[in-house]
């Protein structure tokens, strides 16, 4: 997913449905807050394809698996069979779009319903439910992704994501107090639900681009910058390769792959950065803001760091893990991009192919099913592994074994760095 695995891009529109306007009748808080008078609440977090996925229950509901998006204005049920046995109210339907290629998606808006994340509570809430899964997220990511939400999480609360430890910290804004031992600070803005950042450039040719950027959680790749937007001073790399980009509301989001030589984020430098350049008919077009936007981050990089989100006070804290930051950036090796299937998700088909690519050299073609790899049973596998398997050793030597109309196939494939 730019490769869907790696760089997953989850691009929404921004559509404002807040909490209903109902009165409170005294047992219970309106609106987000954390129980028992916390002052600190710590979350457990799952990371896969580079997205954070956070427990949340919607009113009475089985625990459910929501990705946390900085910027994304309402609470979006994309798999509406999560809550179906939930007695949900509905007011009324709306069109939702957003980037990618295709047309708008229907949605019913459902007011009043309690969410809970661990010890943080939010009553009388709307949520957006989409008529259908049509986004599909649970084959990209490999578990069950049931919503997204996040905006209203980081504008009540001081939000911690410690990538190392797999842990989100809130902090009610009270009782936050910075500290140079927390990290850098850098400013932001909060414009139309996302927090923007002036403290990225791009470094090509000795010549240095500051571009305005948004900071997203809910992107799995490193750096998106749009061309489309009338900025020319970043150049598109003299090496790029097609890809699938990521998926908006919209539909897929197709673009360019390449690499950057070197960025600045904040005082902190990264060399060889894989970078998205998508499509103006995919992304530029239908992204309306009134903040000129260059891009956005996302946790490819912010993983590198302790983060600490401040809508309230408008700053960012980074706070690098040293080993991380030195990782390379890298994609995958394949040119194969696969798709997550079955009860358990773990049976695992290719769904493209690009031309010419090692996957393409070793005769594997669109629709086979990868059963080994290396001797190992991907079914024991989460996608996540094999998207590391892929990514990793320039010249490494993968055995595969796939099913193709009932026929089992064995062939060998030689990784190769495409970009």
């Amino acid at each position: 997913m730019k490769r869907f695995g790696f760089f997953f891009v989850l691009l929404l529109c921004c559509l404002n449905v807040f909490g209903a306007e109902d009165k409170d009748d005294g047992k219970d808080r309106y609106g987000y807050h954390l129980i028992q008078n916390r002052k600190i609440a710590r979350i457990p977090f799952e990371l896969h394809s580079n997205l954070i996925v956070v427990p949340v229950k919607i009113n009475n509901s089985d625990t459910l698996h929501f990705i946390l998006d900085t910027g994304v204005s309402s609470t979006i049920i994309t798999d509406p069979a999560a809550i179906r046995s939930q007695k949900l109210q509905f007011t009324r339907k709306v069109k939702l779009t957003g980037a990618g290629e295709g047309g708008q998606l229907l949605a019913s808006v459902a007011i009043n319903n309690v969410l809970t994340m661990g010890h943080m509570r939010a009553n009388h809430q709307n949520m957006v439910v989409l008529d259908e899964d049509v986004l599909q997220l649970s084959e990209y990511v490999g578990i069950p992704i049931h919503g997204i939400f996040g905006y209203e999480v980081f504008n009540n609360f001081i939000v911690t994501i410690d990538f190392q430890r797999r842990e989100i910290l809130l902090q009610q804004p009270s009782s936050y107090r910075y500290r140079r031992s927390r990290g850098v600070r850098y400013p932001i803005m909060i414009q139309d639900t996302k927090p923007y950042t002036d403290v990225l450039a791009v470094v090509d040719n000795g010549k240095t681009v500051p571009i305005r950027v948004v900071i997203d959680t809910g992107a799995g790749h490193a750096l998106l910058i749009n061309r489309n937007n009338g900025n020319e001073d970043v150049r598109l790399p003299d090496k790029v390769i097609r890809a699938q980009l990521g998926r908006g509301l919209s539909g897929v989001i197709n673009g360019n792959l390449g690499r950057i030589h070197k960025i600045r984020f904040g005082n902190f430098e990264m060399d060889n950065v894989v970078a998205s350049f998508p499509d103006s008919l995919a992304f530029g077009v239908k992204i309306g803001t009134q903040t000129e936007r260059n891009g956005n981050i996302g946790c490819e990089i912010l993983r590198r760091f302790k983060v600490t989100f401040n809508y309230h006070d408008k700053y960012l804290v980074l706070k690098p893990v040293k080993r991380i930051l030195k990782q390379t950036f890298e994609h995958d090796m394949s040119g194969m991009e696969l798709k997550a299937r079955g009860l358990n998700l773990r049976n695992y088909y290719i769904e493209k192919i690009i031309d010419d690519s090692p996957a393409d050299q070793a005769g594997l073609k669109e629709g086979d099913e990868v059963i080994f790899i290396n001797g190992s049973s991907a079914a024991k596998m989460h996608i996540s592994e094999i998207y590391k398997l892929l990514q990793k050793g320039d010249g490494k030597e993968l055995e595969i074994l796939v099913r193709r109309n009932g026929n089992i196939i064995f062939t060998q494939m030689v990784l190769k760095r495409l970009i």
